[in-house]
């Protein structure tokens, strides 16, 4: 039995019609276990409460115990990038189709949420990506994946990779994906990168439509030096953020990215498991019957 949650925010980007019902179920569900509520002002279009006040992003940061991601992966990213980087735990309500991140569904809300609350949970760390261009000041952080991609349909990119400061090969490719272990069941997992259980310590680089024959992805340690040069003084290239935040790079710029300082604390019901994650949502074993 871990602590209880006493001051919980509700968030959301979605504009699902669902979340509207969602969260006056929430509402009721945590009122009547004496939580204090607050919610993120993006949610005042679709939500409207007499008992809670719609507070600032760092107001619940500074006085949330647990944030209530309450939409898709995609509301769960920005979630994280918002209040986890903070060290605000995060419990996710799924509204979307995949999941990964968000695993309370709708129709178990009811138990599933008394329970956390009450202290029944599990806490699974992940661990984000800090990305710097050299010569800015500005950080920039992903939960999933780093992109740096031609930002154009068809058009090749040409860029230096460096591990630790130690060349390992120049390509030529539409991008490259650099993937912590929850980005590998994401965008990574489009291109044909490797599956990685959540707690390695590992990053993955995958080369996305590379101009070559025997090009692989690659994992490393999570402690390693990433660094790319764009190669060519004309390219015109981009670079995102789990698929958010998109800055324009113009040729010969370095990219630097590793394994960031902060920590998510993503919050579980009990019994979470990655491998029924797996076989639920990208069809393992579909059409196989499990042995009794």
């Amino acid at each position: 039995m871990k602590k209880k949650f006493k001051t919980i925010g509700l968030y959301s980007n979605s504009s699902n019609k669902k979340v509207l019902s969602i969260g006056q179920q929430v509402e009721e569900v945590l009122l009547s276990k004496g939580c204090k509520l607050l919610y993120n002002k993006a949610l005042n279009n679709i939500y409207k409460s007499k008992q809670i006040k719609a507070s600032s992003t760092d107001f619940l940061a500074s006085k949330a115990d647990l944030i209530i991601a309450i939409g898709g992966d995609g509301t769960m990213l920005s979630c994280s990038r918002e209040f986890g980087s903070k060290n605000v735990p995060i419990l996710g309500i799924n509204l979307g189709r995949l999941g990964f991140l968000t695993d309370i569904a709708p129709d178990e809300l009811t138990i599933k949420l008394s329970e956390v609350v009450t202290g029944k949970f599990e806490i699974d760390e992940r661990f984000f990506l800090t990305t710097k261009i050299k010569g800015q000041r500005s950080k920039f952080i992903a939960l999933n994946e780093v992109v740096i991609h031609s930002g154009a349909i068809a058009q090749l990119i040409e860029y230096d990779l460096y591990i630790d400061d130690v060349f390992v090969y120049r390509q030529k490719a539409d991008g490259l994906i650099i993937a912590s272990p929850t980005g590998s069941t994401a965008y990574s997992l489009s291109g044909g990168g490797p599956i990685m259980h959540p707690s390695l310590d590992a990053i993955a680089l995958l080369p996305m439509f590379p101009h070559s024959l025997n090009s692989s992805p690659l994992v490393v340690k999570a402690e390693s030096s990433i660094k790319v040069i764009l190669t060519d003084k004309s390219t015109k290239a981009q670079l995102s953020f789990d698929s958010h935040n998109s800055i324009r790079l113009k040729g010969n710029q370095e990219i630097n990215i590793c394994k960031s300082k902060s920590v998510l604390k993503l919050i579980h019901p009990l019994g979470h498991d990655f491998y029924d994650a797996c076989r639920n949502k990208l069809g393992w074993s579909k059409g196989i019957v499990r042995p009794l």
